[in-house]
């Protein structure tokens, strides 16, 4: 815009949308469905509202900075001084940690690097803070153009942007002004309106891209756990069509801010339903144990298996299958309807444990009193018989 291009042109040039460039120029960020204007005016699509907010500014005159953090991620004025309070009465930084509700290692983190010969200072650790997190920030290559024409020297040598970085602290070592990650020179390159580099990305890269490429494809996830999941496309035929009983689906129903859960477990053919109580917090070891103790007391042909989905409660799921003697299978990302039998008894659950409650009020007693009375509810599906008559008859069986 600056060499008088048209708005459209240097978005087209940016590789961004027209409108993204226009918010860019008025200084307006977009987060979470919302677009935030300077003056703190925050227009949220996803409910219509238009609202104010106040408008966190970094000073570096002295003058104090705005004492409300801008999320609960962040220390506020009131969270430092209350540190500086603790530290005067000589708490420990988990005591500290925990008034406040937040990480030990975020207050620690906070004092080492605010304090001045010994003495944790609030009032300017919060200056600084304001100052740090300023928006929209200039790249390190756009100011520092010592640094700038090393990384553009060495672009020139054909070396790639992590050879460079590498080069430059094995050839500065005692220099922290001449360190660059090679993140931030692609990112200088793949978006040379707020990179500093001005050479033609063709030239400037190997490869000669003019976009990123992607490392994954389409629709291709990450694993998600140390031991390789079996999923539900190698599941037998015969746990589909649920001929064979014993093969059970599973899942976590949470509450408020997904603190607290229940785990639940419902047997495809039979729809019989039992409740997993985690009073000590949903991980994958007090799920794991939940799972074992539930199934220990099945007999072997109740057994079979168990699905869920890919949540990272069920990290442990060979430890599960060794102690079960239960495979595990997991559906694809964002398939619920591969827990069909699964998610419609959840929703019958939350008549009892509705969402945004804390369910770690609810008693091993309260959740075998819930499931007596889904186990005890005739099904059509079970041409009117009830989950538990089913699963008694099943136990019963030779």
């Amino acid at each position: 815009m600056e060499q008088g291009w048209s708005s459209a042109r240097a978005a087209r040039e940016v590789g961004v949308n027209e409108r993204t460039g226009r918010d860019w120029r008025k200084g307006i960020r977009r987060t979470s469905g919302r677009r935030i204007h300077p003056d703190g005016t925050v227009v949220d699509y996803r409910t219509g509202s238009v609202y104010k907010q106040p408008v966190t500014s970094a000073i570096s005159d002295g003058a104090a900075a705005s004492a409300t953090a801008i999320s609960d991620r962040y220390l506020s004025l009131d969270d430092r001084l209350m540190i500086a309070d603790g530290l005067v009465v000589k708490d420990s930084m988990r005591t500290i940690a925990a008034r406040i509700g937040k990480n030990v290692s975020s207050i620690s983190r906070e004092v080492r690097e605010h304090s001045i010969a010994g003495r944790y200072l609030p009032h300017q650790a919060h200056r600084a803070a304001a100052v740090a997190r300023a928006r929209p920030k200039q790249s390190k290559l756009v100011v520092n153009t010592v640094l700038r024409a090393a990384v553009e020297e060495g672009l020139s040598r054909k070396l790639s942007p992590e050879q460079i970085s590498h080069r430059l602290r094995r050839d500065h070592p005692d220099d922290e002004s001449m360190r660059v990650s090679h993140e931030t020179i692609y990112q200088a390159l793949y978006f040379q309106a707020r990179g500093g580099l001005k050479c033609q990305v063709q030239q400037a890269l190997r490869s000669g891209r003019t976009r990123r490429k992607p490392q994954r494809k389409e629709g291709e996830r990450y694993q998600r756990f140390i031991d390789p999941m079996v999923m539900i496309s190698d599941r037998p035929a015969e746990v589909e069509d649920r001929a064979v009983p014993g093969h059970w689906e599973g899942d976590l129903i949470t509450g408020e801010q997904n603190k607290t859960a229940i785990g639940t477990l419902v047997e495809r053919s039979t729809r019989y339903t039992m409740l997993l109580h985690l009073p000590d917090g949903h991980d994958a070891e007090q799920v794991r144990d939940a799972i074992i103790t539930a199934m220990k007391d099945l007999p072997a042909h109740l057994r079979g298996s168990l699905t869920w989905d890919q949540g990272a409660e069920l990290a442990r799921h060979t430890q599960i299958t060794v102690a079960t003697d239960m495979q595990v299978y997991f559906c694809n990302p964002a398939s619920p309807w591969q827990r069909g039998t699964n998610e419609n008894t959840n929703g019958l659950l939350r008549q009892y444990f509705p969402k945004g409650t804390d369910l770690s009020v609810h008693s091993p007693a309260d959740l075998e009193h819930v499931a007596q009375e889904l186990n005890g509810r005739p099904r059509k599906t079970l041409g009117w018989d009830t989950p538990a008559e089913r699963l008694r008859d099943l136990i019963t069986t030779d």
